[in-house]
């Protein structure tokens, strides 16, 4: 696919994990603006959240080592972090953007979420009972994210690579633990990490996610007015509309996702554009 092809791919993608995560049945319902907070509807949506997020922030692989879908690349070996993620593809689109001359609202909504994954921070006096270890555990923030989504996702037989991040992050803290004892300490560290920290990044992870979702609106804005017309057959009852679809944008797949995109254009964000209070942002 050419490049146009793979940013309708691409926009249309994330804007519906984005749908998927922060939308109003998993966070309960407010018009607030700043500062504010986001609350979930119950606990097991937090914990789809958790899901639904280690899979934004999961790499694109092809299925038993084929290529990746799309003619897409493939994030280099040495990637940081946030290039493991479909940020690495954003970026692709504001580096060469196809349908707007500017996209550096896009890439610094981008940059934002992707710095503040790949911070730090120390989780102090985290309790492991399972295993008698009390720990100050310093950890990163996309990597513990990832760990709990994963937690979430799985049952104890399919998560021997967490095993060995949890054994990691133990040993950097002083506690060097054995393979089976790391399986011991799972649901403990979901436990912490999960039921609080991640609670509490909860409403600032969805105040990054909506302001990418918007960035995607405010980058797409002229190029839906462009390409949106009524048709010949448009009548005041039926107003029937398409799109001008772009002539390199010829691929099946790659002509419904501009549809789709351009839809989600059309139909704006969910949510409104919100703001976090910073007492959400200062810990972890």
């Amino acid at each position: 696919m050419n490049e146009v092809e793979q940013e309708c791919i691409i926009l249309n993608s994330v804007w519906e994990m984005i749908d998927g995560m922060v939308n109003w049945a998993m966070f309960v319902k407010h018009d607030r603006t700043e500062p504010t907070n986001m609350l979930f509807e119950t606990s097991q949506h937090c914990r789809l959240f958790n899901i639904l997020l280690g899979d934004f922030l999961s790499p694109l692989q092809g299925f038993k080592g084929r290529p990746i879908p799309f003619g897409l690349n493939r994030a280099p070996s040495n990637a940081r972090p946030s290039d493991l993620t479909f940020l690495y593809y954003l970026r692709q689109v504001c580096t060469k953007p196809s349908f707007a001359p500017d996209a550096s609202n896009l890439r610094a909504r981008t940059e934002e979420f992707a710095t503040w994954l790949e911070g730090d921070f120390v989780a102090t006096g985290v309790n492991l009972h399972a295993i008698d270890v009390v720990a100050d555990i310093r950890i990163c923030r996309y990597r513990y994210i990832k760990i709990c989504g994963d937690i979430a996702k799985h049952n104890l037989a399919r998560l021997a690579t967490n095993v060995g991040h949890i054994r990691a992050v133990l040993a950097a803290s002083g506690h060097e633990v054995g393979e089976q004892q790391a399986y011991l300490a799972v649901d403990n560290f979901f436990e912490w990490f999960h039921g609080n920290i991640f609670l509490y990044h909860s409403s600032q992870i969805a105040e990054f996610l909506n302001n990418i979702r918007w960035a995607i609106f405010d980058y797409l804005r002229p190029e839906f007015v462009r390409s949106w017309h009524l048709t010949e057959k448009a009548t005041r009852e039926f107003p029937i509309y398409a799109y001008r679809v772009p002539d390199v944008c010829t691929e099946p797949v790659a002509h419904a996702m501009y549809w789709d995109v351009m839809n989600r254009v059309r139909a704006k964000p969910w949510m409104h554009r919100f703001i976090v209070s910073e007492s959400f942002k200062q810990r972890y």
